[in-house]
């Protein structure tokens, strides 16, 4: 991999969230204030990161400025970076109080071609559209997927599914998705049952030529099939056939990651989070 691979990602990590959000400095941390319509790219989205020139000059004053203005804006006290780029900074979030989790990042090699991946009888994979009538079963598939860490095989299933999607409808979820598609900044891929159900999915959101795929979950009931690989494989060549160049992931399991190894995904460092920040949409 080329030396400037750790920089693509830290310049993604500093680009994609301006797509749904404004920086406000505070000193050498930059914290993303979401003003603009549209699905953020966190769960936050208010999220903070270490600038590229106060990396190493971080101090815990920094910190609690920044937590501060969080709590003023009703948000969590959410801190993400690449690990490699501010390598000081955990142990002064640490030192503050707030707990550090990490998620090793994989890249897929640019030279790679990418396996075809094979589906269950009858299952089929689309990009979704903003008006695509599956789309609130789609954004609710997540809540599902990762009620509980694991990758066996659970109960949840259609119900459970229609459930939520009925609350996505109602608290404005799908609503605010609609137009962060028709932009391009996201792309979702879902696998479908003859049904129409959504069985798994997953997304990205370009910024330049690069792209970190994320949100891969497959409804509990129909793990254990491929269904992951196959939307994966699926994000990673549509965003290579969109002008995308870099493409890498995070994870939080072995299991996950053999999976994505076997896709042609390879270790390239780690970002850290605060552990109990809310996960990315």
């Amino acid at each position: 991999m080329s030396d400037s691979l750790p920089a693509r990602i830290e310049q993604y990590y500093s680009t994609v969230p301006l797509l749904f959000s404004e920086a406000e400095e505070f000193g050498p941390l930059r914290l993303f204030v979401r003003r603009k319509p549209g699905a953020p790219y966190y769960g936050g989205p208010s999220h903070a990161q270490p600038t590229a020139e106060g990396a190493s000059a971080v101090t815990a004053a920094d910190i609690a400025r920044v937590r501060a203005r969080q709590r003023e804006l009703g948000v969590p006290e959410a801190f993400e970076w690449l690990a490699e780029a501010a390598p000081m900074l955990r142990s002064c979030v640490e030192a503050v109080g707030l707990p550090v989790a990490e998620r090793p990042l994989m890249v897929l090699d640019p030279h790679h071609r990418l396996p075809s991946q094979p589906l269950p009888e009858g299952v089929t994979l689309r990009a979704l559209t903003a008006e695509d009538p599956a789309l609130p079963a789609v954004l609710a598939l997540p809540r599902l997927a990762f009620a509980k860490e694991g990758t066996a095989v659970a109960p949840a299933g259609r119900g459970e599914l229609s459930a939520v999607a009925g609350e996505l409808m109602k608290n404005g979820t799908v609503a605010t998705v609609r137009p962060t598609l028709r932009a391009g900044h996201k792309t979702l891929i879902a696998a479908f049952a003859p049904d129409g159900t959504p069985l798994a999915a997953g997304h990205y959101h370009p910024a330049n030529d690069t792209t970190e795929i994320g949100g891969i979950g497959t409804l509990p009931i129909a793990r254990r099939q491929g269904l992951a690989a196959a939307v994966t494989t699926a994000l990673a060549v549509h965003a290579r056939d969109h002008g995308v160049t870099t493409v890498f992931l995070a994870y939080a399991e072995d299991a996950v990651a053999r999976m994505y190894a076997r896709l042609g995904f390879r270790p390239v460092g780690s970002t850290l989070l605060i552990a109990n920040q809310p996960a990315r949409s």
